[in-house]
């Protein structure tokens, strides 16, 4: 056990009114001795929280956002990582920590007098790898707490305490309610953790996905277990494709693997899993991915190059999240490692096709009016470049010629 002290910090500590607790997360995940990428700090001051934090912002020439201003509630933002500022709730540090969500949660510790508060006892919850609520009005109080078990559990390799389980699932009711956004994130963090069809699986056992996955199965449970068995082989097998799979599809969305997982819970049918997706609040580009990926499903084996072409272009960078799923449904390695070869060879033209000739060329070599057909043209030249019936720009101009005005616009 290492409880963060001042060096790890972004800031001085003598910036801090006394007494200054660090509270949730970083506390709990400091006794279990488990590291994060990027620090997430929550501090709760019993005065001038949002002041505190605009003035270490100020001095640290960090960003500063005011989460809630009635709360007195304000973040610091550093390249690293987050800090937030937190007015202490009720009349004193116990009171505030009894309006937390779970007991290991429930822990404050001040860095600067190593003084470490635990009136819930949560420090024994850790060390029994169990989640334990605070009180039942707490879970009202804000739903979303509801999901997070879960999350928690997952991350963290815990289980859900029974009568903890058992309000959860009573109270079930009362996550429709939670903002989509919010839930989305709480998926997202679900997603990623271990073991993650286990408690996705027993979220919707207590009827918490219902709302949002209304015709999901324990199949689709087990499918996202699938994902993560095939996703072992195949990177296995194809290093340069686990890179890929961890890259989100933009900006700060979900990686393309646990859109394969997200895939999995939404319904077959790409128009419905479109709508539970708009209703979640994912982006533009999370939702193509997932529904082009269910639209292509059935149709991953093309018998020809020229199958293999449209199937790339309609694809791109889709493809990851395609293959993956597609192993996880059935299909066998070898009938797709030609596929994942070409995708990740950014020299194969198939996958990756460079142009030999632009419709520019057409127009003016050809004589060419601008239409659609120059469009289709570049596509045959395409075709016929990857089929090895061309390879300089004078035979694709050649090669051009010869379709003519025979070529249909049709």
């Amino acid at each position: 056990m290492t409880l963060p002290s001042a060096a790890n910090f972004p800031f001085s500590l003598e910036l801090l009114p006394q007494p200054a607790y660090l509270v949730g997360g970083a506390v709990r995940d400091a006794l279990l001795n488990r590291k994060r990428r990027e620090f997430d700090f929550d501090f709760v001051l019993a005065t001038q929280a949002v002041e505190t934090a605009s003035k270490i912002a100020r001095i640290c020439q960090a960003g500063f956002v005011l989460l809630d201003e009635q709360r007195q509630i304000a973040r610091v933002v550093f390249d690293e990582g987050t800090v937030d500022f937190a007015l202490q709730e009720g009349d004193s540090l116990v009171t505030d920590l009894q309006r937390r969500d779970y007991t290991i949660n429930a822990i404050a510790y001040n860095p600067l007098t190593t003084e470490l508060i635990d009136p819930l006892e949560g420090q024994k919850d850790i060390q029994k790898g169990i989640l334990r609520m605070v009180s039942v009005a707490n879970l009202e109080d804000d739903p979303l707490r509801l999901l997070r078990a879960y999350r928690f559990a997952a991350q963290l390799n815990f289980t859900i305490e029974p009568t903890t389980r058992a309000t959860i699932s009573r109270l079930n009711q009362l996550l429709p309610k939670v903002a989509a956004e919010r839930v989305q994130t709480e998926l997202n963090y679900l997603l990623a953790a271990p073991q993650s069809h286990i408690w996705l699986a027993a979220a919707n056992e207590d009827k918490l996905l219902q709302f949002w996955f209304p015709q999901a199965t324990p199949e689709n449970f087990q499918l996202i277990e699938k994902v993560d068995k095939v996703t072992e082989n195949v990177v296995e097998k194809f290093p340069k494709l686990a890179k890929q799979l961890n890259t989100s599809v933009s900006g700060k969305s979900l990686s393309r693997l646990n859109l394969a997982k997200l895939a999995c819970l939404v319904s077959t049918q790409p128009a419905a899993a479109e709508l539970e997706l708009i209703q979640l609040k994912y982006s533009k580009a999370e939702i193509r991915t997932v529904t082009t990926a269910l639209k292509s499903l059935p149709n991953l084996l093309p018998q020809s190059l020229r199958e293999e072409y449209f199937l790339f272009q309609n694809l791109g960078d889709v493809f990851p999240t395609l293959a993956i799923l597609a192993l996880a449904t059935g299909k066998e390695i070898e009938q797709i490692a030609n596929l994942i070869k070409r995708y990740l060879n950014p020299e194969d033209l198939v996958a990756h096709p460079t142009s030999l000739v632009t419709g520019n060329d057409l127009i003016n070599r050809l004589k060419l009016t601008p239409s659609p057909q120059i469009g289709k043209l570049l596509t045959e030249i395409q075709i016929a470049r990857i089929e090895g019936k061309i390879v300089t720009v004078e035979d694709a101009i050649a090669f051009a010629r010869e379709l003519g005005t025979g070529f249909s616009d049709q």
